[in-house]
């Protein structure tokens, strides 16, 4: 039979047209039309009609592009998420998460010993996500290196992004807190965001403060020793935020507090950044973990804090 399921046919006999929904034996085809009843036909009896299939994916991909047009452009949300195996749940799957308004062009590849492997290639639609590599947890002190490299696009009039490029090496603190809401895949996991940029530290501007006069380390706020940084306690209009924003207002707090801590020369600085999706909690971790002024950092007092808060001990 020349025919296959999702062919769209028209009868020879009569004036109807339809979708083949069912394959019923060797010369019989089941044809779905616009009235949604199957009718039975001898595959004899039908012929296909080119160029359908075609038309009907520009008709989509318009109807896509003027659907995006109307909507709030996002050009922050790209992911990756671990998520554990349902049967086996030390195996966590890795998926690429595109929670933007781009088309994304990426490829994954892994790297160990100086040895590059390619993982994933291929486009990923926006508010789509993608199965990219596999891994069990207790190998997380083999695992490779990741490196991504992402392009942009959208039909869209839109700002220019560079190519993203984003590598990391995994460690066991990375997946030490609670798993969260990965919501594009109606699962529990852990999430890394990828195109938002670490927060850096000025060596400099951290070496000339050791050496401040008593009377500009008075310029500089000694900071509480807890430090709340959920956007409510920060800013009166955070209701009128994004969520780039806010992560943005919450980092830049944290980075100042911290900067103010070590001027100040405190032994530590618990910083309550909440458990929500775990991304604020994840930058912070990613900053005082190659901090030069960082002793060590933990969660701090779960029993009031539970996974909420980072206790920050500086040397």
């Amino acid at each position: 039979m020349k025919f296959k399921l999702g062919d769209f046919v028209r009868f020879v006999e009569e004036k109807r047209e339809g979708f083949i929904t069912r394959i019923i034996d060797g010369q019989t085809i089941g044809v779905t039309g616009e009235d949604d009843f199957e009718i039975p036909v001898l595959a004899s009896k039908v012929t296909s009609v080119h160029g359908r299939e075609a038309a009907v994916a520009a008709a989509k991909e318009q109807e896509e592009i003027e659907e995006a047009a109307n909507q709030e452009f996002i050009s922050k949300g790209i992911y990756l998420a671990a998520v554990p195996e349902k049967q086996v749940t030390s195996v966590v799957q890795f998926y690429l998460i595109n929670q933007t308004s781009y088309t994304l062009l990426a490829s994954f590849t892994t790297e160990k010993s100086q040895e590059f492997k390619g993982e994933f290639a291929g486009i990923l639609l926006p508010r789509t996500a993608v199965k990219v590599f596999s891994a069990g947890l207790p190998d997380i002190s083999i695992w490779p290196k990741f490196i991504f490299q992402i392009l942009y696009h959208s039909k869209q009039t839109v700002d220019f992004l560079d190519p993203l490029i984003y590598t990391e090496r995994f460690k066991a603190k990375d997946f030490a807190g609670s798993k969260t809401a990965v919501h594009l895949l109606n699962q529990q996991g852990w999430q890394f965001q990828l195109d938002i940029g670490a927060v850096k530290v000025d060596a400099q501007k951290l070496k000339e403060s050791f050496f401040k006069s008593p009377e500009e380390k008075k310029m500089v706020e000694k900071p509480a020793k807890e430090i709340d940084l959920h956007i409510e306690k920060l800013r009166d209009d955070y209701q009128f935020l994004n969520s780039n924003e806010i992560l943005k207002t919450q980092l830049e707090r944290f980075q100042k507090t911290l900067d103010g801590a070590i001027v100040h020369q405190l032994p530590s600085i618990v910083f309550i950044h909440g458990v929500g999706n775990g991304i604020l909690r994840h930058e912070i971790h990613k900053v005082v973990s190659k901090h030069p002024q960082v002793k060590t950092f933990m969660d701090a007092r779960k029993e009031k804090f539970g996974y909420g808060a980072t206790e920050v001990v500086l040397k």
